[in-house]
């Protein structure tokens, strides 16, 4: 089931349109290399990758073992990845968030868990130390490099306060005031996006872009959000302004796929007041 909710929440996560300047059902936004079909092979491509991470998982005690165990396998994943896009990095990033969470969830078992309990254990597995850690240039380590971003490193180091602060508040607020769905997740995207700092952007158009991301979601978000015709008009001048950039909030997108990955579970195991 864990192993199918992460596979699900890259898929919803990937469909979900308009998102600025990211791949989804009105094209490439941003990422010349990349398609809707493409990025569900990829997710599909790693259900055993995350099935692995859960079995090993399930139950765990914290240990150093263990997470050099995981890596392992989110490496192992990262391979399977690359062979089916033929070497386009189109999940390298949420190989690392979603892994982190379907450990996390599966150390705790079938207990009553909530989300942040998840968060934190995940926070507590990513800063423990990967003695085989081999370093990878990545476009995340690049932007640490430059501008000294941490990105989904930090995120996930400090328990993912970007999901427990933002993105699962900001759905639930949005279901309850009336939303459809796919506001909702889109709000929940502006509302990571505002407060992330997003090494995707980074890499791709510096500070400014950042900036730029940052501002265009809270205009959005202060005038309704996708809810409404002025908050919808935001989010796509936002868009705009992103693509002639050529940058794109793909840290951002991990995270709104974590957010849906964690009311999935959440639902499953029953802990939910719905």
């Amino acid at each position: 089931m864990l192993a199918d909710a992460a596979v699900w929440s890259l898929i919803q996560e990937m469909e979900l349109t308009p998102k600025p300047a990211l791949v989804d059902a009105r094209g490439p936004g941003a990422h010349r290399d990349m398609n809707l079909a493409m990025l569900r092979r990829s997710a599909l491509a790693l259900r055993e990758t995350f099935f692995s991470i859960v079995a090993r998982a399930f139950e765990a005690e914290l240990s150093i073992d263990l997470r050099e165990d995981l890596t392992a396998l989110g490496r192992e994943g990262e391979k399977s990845m690359l062979a089916e896009t033929k070497g386009v990095n189109t999940h390298r990033g949420a190989i690392w968030t979603l892994g982190l969470l379907c450990a996390a969830t599966s150390m705790l078992g079938s207990s009553a868990i909530e989300p942040e309990e998840v968060c934190m254990l995940a926070g507590l597995l990513a800063r423990l130390p990967d003695r085989n850690a081999v370093p990878q240039l990545s476009h995340g380590l690049l932007a640490y490099q430059r501008y000294g971003a941490r990105g989904a490193r930090g995120e996930a180091e400090n328990g993912f306060p970007n999901l427990v602060a933002n993105a699962l508040p900001m759905l639930k607020k949005s279901r309850g005031d009336g939303g459809s769905e796919i506001q909702a997740r889109l709000n929940a995207f502006l509302s990571i996006m505002e407060k992330l700092e997003d090494t995707c952007l980074l890499y791709r158009g510096g500070p400014r872009a950042l900036a730029v991301a940052r501002h265009g979601a809270r205009k959005s978000l202060d005038l309704g959000g996708a809810a409404t015709k002025e908050g919808m008009q935001a989010l796509l001048g936002l868009d705009a302004s992103l693509l002639r950039m050529g940058a794109s909030p793909g840290g951002s997108a991990d995270l709104l796929a974590g957010a849906l990955f964690l009311e999935a579970a959440e639902k499953e195991f029953g802990y939910t007041e719905n």
